[in-house]
């Protein structure tokens, strides 16, 4: 919510300075703030829709609406670089009047409160363990640089005189480069996710190290586990003495998911299937 009303002032100041102050630049930047906006807006929605509970029709959840959402957004910020960038190559041999140095206040200004609110989100993210955050956090990161290369092309304008004028076209061609570099890394990010890529190795290392710890646990053959939005979904196979009766085994099983789920808040549900502990390979194999 701090991002979407901060971004939404940007865009409308960035976007009245730029029109008054005859500076694409500041133009091209403002179409990236609202697009902020817009992401944001996404990114809350598929949050909320990601919350909701598990279905007779989706009885994995819903967690999987963040990635789609940022999938889309991605491509929806990809598509409206593309274009702001065309507009400006058409204008760099067009001729220009010299922007106002009050210009140069707002781009100074977007730079210190892009750079803040990085700070800021990307701690949210990382607490939160939401890849949607993240990404949003390096967002802010990436307009706080646009805005800094926006500041030196209207000070190269303010100060070099009309000579210069195709500096503000330039600053805003990097504020696209680093739109579009910003859309694909989210891309990617997102379809990964949506291909459930196995986890973080820290993570899955954790997870491994856990089962063992449960009593009757004698090994982990397999361990795959999945991001799905906020939260993990995980499929192991552990090895239990092959002397064991079918009741036995199912209750170290649900030992096993119990103390996985109670030690990774994170995880949302664990699909735990037995293996036959090989003792004779282990005894040879000392």
């Amino acid at each position: 919510m701090l991002g979407l009303v901060v971004n939404l002032v940007l865009g409308v100041v960035k976007l009245v300075g730029g029109i008054l102050g005859s500076s694409f630049a500041l133009i091209a930047d403002a179409v990236n703030s609202i697009g902020d906006v817009v992401t944001t807006l996404v990114v809350l929605f598929a949050l909320r829709v990601a919350q909701r509970p598990a279905d007779a029709e989706h009885p994995y959840g819903h967690s999987r609406a963040e990635g789609i959402a940022a999938s889309n957004v991605a491509l929806l910020v990809i598509i409206s670089a593309v274009l702001v960038g065309w507009e400006a190559i058409q204008r760099i041999s067009t001729e220009h009047t010299v922007p106002p140095a009050w210009t140069l206040w707002i781009a100074g200004g977007n730079v210190i409160i892009k750079e803040g609110l990085y700070r800021y989100k990307v701690q949210v993210g990382k607490r939160t363990g939401s890849a949607s955050i993240i990404a949003n956090a390096w967002d802010h990161r990436s307009d706080a640089l646009c805005a800094l290369a926006v500041l030196i092309g209207l000070a190269a304008v303010r100060f070099g005189g009309p000579r210069f004028a195709w500096a503000d076209e330039a600053a805003s061609l990097v504020v696209v480069a680093a739109i579009v570099w910003t859309g694909v890394q989210l891309f990617r990010a997102s379809a990964s996710e949506l291909m459930d890529v196995q986890a973080n190795p820290d993570l899955v290392d954790r997870m491994r190290a856990a089962a063992v710890e449960v009593d009757g646990v004698e090994n982990v053959e397999t361990l795959w586990v999945r991001k799905s939005g906020l939260e993990y979904f995980a499929d192991i196979h552990i090895e239990v003495d092959q002397a064991l009766t079918v009741a036995e085994g199912h209750r170290i099983g649900h030992r096993v998911k119990d103390h996985l789920l109670e030690q990774f808040i994170s995880l949302r549900d664990v699909l735990v299937h037995l293996e036959p502990y090989p003792h004779e390979h282990h005894q040879n194999s000392l």
